[in-house]
């Protein structure tokens, strides 16, 4: 039995990669969502509850953390549901695999690789970071898979810019428009998640979801209008106070001004460990923007 908590576009594309393998598959959400297929079972429960999760997880080889809780609420939320997931996981004698942002690395000034260390000095990168220190003393069998930001049809640039480009109208963007970014297809990161659970040499350390060589937020959507048949967008950048204005009465942009840091300047992730080890490599950006699109409709 192979246990997803998570319904979001990543834990959704690894429940569907499991079950077209032929796998028995359980995804846990709050509310018992999840995609629908024949050896996907879906399940009510929080992972933030202990005991719950561990009914849910009973019988697990694999325990994949692709929750998300919102935004604002990481420190809080993240402490109790990943201590239920490592919980799960020793009880069942099952791997974990942990679905992660970048956001443990915290400030760069280089390309990003696994051997870097989790230096965040943001409130969530601290999070993320003492996760996966959590992880490696815990003993349980583990392996992480980072991420950059998702090219994919929910929580996305292309998600935020899509309605405003199909209307015609200007695309406001809370970060830079013309720095170097690594983007990751969601496709990528669930079957990276899948293929490093299976593989004991993964296990006890953090991996790069493969991903395309690194865009701009201009070069990705000028290249999504292309595809898409619309016109060349017009893409304009919030000034920081504007964000920092934004922040006093909005929950999420109050929040991304944390974070702002990696999209005022390159903010590149090196993922060639993970296709020199494994051979996994990224989904060509056309098909995964193309993928995106059908899934957005």
């Amino acid at each position: 039995m192979q246990v997803v908590v998570g319904s979001g576009s990543v834990g959704s594309a690894v429940a569907l990669e499991l079950a077209g393998d032929g796998e028995a598959v359980r995804i846990v959400t709050r509310g018992g969502s999840g995609p629908q297929h024949p050896r996907i079972e879906r399940v009510a429960a929080d992972a933030g509850d202990a005991e719950a999760l561990l009914r849910a997880a009973e019988g697990a080889s694999v325990v994949y953390n692709c929750a998300n809780p919102r935004y604002y609420e990481w420190p809080t939320a993240w402490p109790p549901m990943h201590d239920a997931m490592l919980r799960a996981a020793r009880a069942n004698d099952a791997v974990l695999a942990i679905t992660a942002p970048l956001y443990g690395y915290g400030h760069v000034d280089r390309p990003m690789t696994e051997d870097m260390p989790l230096a965040a000095e943001t409130v969530k990168g601290r999070v993320r970071a003492k996760m996966w220190q959590d992880t490696l003393a815990s003993g349980v069998r583990a392996v992480e898979v980072r991420s950059s930001d998702w090219i994919g049809p929910r929580y996305s640039l292309i998600d935020m810019a899509l309605p405003a480009m199909r209307a015609g109208r200007t695309v406001w963007l809370p970060g830079a428009l013309d720095v170097p970014h690594t983007y990751t297809y969601t496709g990528d990161a669930a079957r990276t998640l899948v293929a490093l659970a299976r593989e004991p040499r993964a296990w006890g350390r953090a991996w790069h979801t493969p991903s395309v060589p690194a865009l701009t937020a201009r070069q990705l959507l000028t290249r999504v209008a292309a595809l898409a048949g619309l016109g060349a967008p017009r893409l304009r950048a919030y000034p920081a106070l504007a964000v920092r204005a934004a922040g006093l009465w909005d929950r999420v942009a109050r929040e991304f001004i944390e974070v702002r840091y990696q999209h005022d300047r390159p903010f590149v992730m090196d993922s060639s460990l993970v296709t020199s080890e494994f051979g996994l490599t990224a989904t060509p950006l056309d098909d995964a923007v193309r993928e995106t699109l059908r899934s957005a409709r």
